[in-house]
């Protein structure tokens, strides 16, 4: 794939679709945007994105169309939009997290009419999106998977091809289950080091430098201590992703223990602050049964990547 002669239009400019398509845009990539909310548009249109209108404008104008989209309802709505504008040739990159069933019906709409679908969605947090650092896997034959490479190594740094589609977003779904139990579990962790009268931040680093570390401790546990619970991360988000595992266990017919307890806590955290309140916030069900401040100096408000930006490459196995 000629990736500096492509036209990529990307529908959804959210926490992570917003950073995905500026670093895409940042590399010289002719760009074309759509999302709902037409100040997100402008903002790119001032960096040099072009305003895509509508997805049936996206679809019709650009080789590649990207979306990252809030849930799999978004994603078929666009879809429904798009469908009749797609050629042979046109490529729908996925990038939403989404359930594999509904990947797979909507990719095969795309390929009947000669187009190209893959399921590609991104991890390791929006702070790692806005630097391209970001972690992509990819769901599709072997063949596209190295026409689109070029592409999606412009966005993250390592890229795994997982399968067929709808592979990526079985493991993407999976690694948001694993990060949801640690998110939990750090929360517990830090109430009970705060009930048993430690200092927030030796048990913070005791946790950073023991067996019990994490991806999440590393990131999620330092919100929480700054007290700003802000990861660019909703509940509503939460409950979706752990609701799409449960959905991919029940169909495997697997008897989870864990999952549905957390679908109970985060039900209950929405009940409490609302859907759109930060995920880490899921500490204050303890903070308000304790009655404990599990604050502590020293804590950055937001995680930053301090990592250089390199060009991606596959991860083999």
């Amino acid at each position: 794939m000629e990736v500096g002669n492509m036209h990529v239009g990307f529908i959804g400019l959210g926490n992570v679709g917003g950073k995905l398509s500026g670093t895409l845009l940042r590399n010289g990539i002719k760009l074309s945007v759509h999302d709902l909310d037409p100040g997100l548009v402008n903002k790119f249109v001032k960096k040099g994105a072009g305003d895509g209108k509508n997805p049936q404008n996206i679809m019709k104008m650009c080789e590649v169309v990207i979306t990252c989209l809030p849930s799999p309802s978004a994603s078929n709505e666009v879809m429904q939009q798009m469908i009749d504008f797609v050629i042979p040739g046109k490529v729908w990159l996925e990038m939403s997290t989404t359930d594999e069933v509904e990947v797979r019906r909507l990719g095969a709409l795309v390929t009947e009419k000669g187009g190209i679908a893959v399921d590609c969605p991104v991890s390791g947090g929006c702070h790692r999106a806005e630097t391209g650092n970001i972690s992509i896997f990819s769901g599709c034959d072997r063949t596209t998977f190295e026409y689109i490479l070029p592409l999606l190594t412009k966005m993250g740094r390592r890229v795994l091809h997982t399968g067929e589609l709808g592979s990526a977003s079985i493991l993407k779904v999976i690694t948001n289950y694993l990060a949801t139990a640690n998110l939990v579990s750090c929360a517990e962790a830090l109430t009970v080091a705060k009930g048993a009268g430690m200092d927030l931040s030796i048990a913070y680093k005791a946790f950073s430098i023991s067996s019990g570390n994490s991806f999440v401790n590393e990131t999620e546990s330092q919100v929480i201590l700054n007290g700003s619970r802000d990861i660019s991360f909703t509940m509503d988000l939460v409950a979706k992703d752990i609701g799409l595992f449960q959905a991919v266990a029940d169909r495997a017919k697997i008897p989870l223990e864990l999952n549905p307890l957390l679908i109970s806590i985060f039900a209950d955290g929405i009940k409490r602050f609302g859907p759109r309140e930060l995920s880490p916030n899921i500490i204050k069900r303890l903070e308000e049964a304790t009655g404990l401040d599990i604050r502590a100096a020293g804590f950055p408000a937001q995680i930053l990547d301090d990592e250089p930006e390199e060009i991606g490459y596959e991860v083999t196995i």
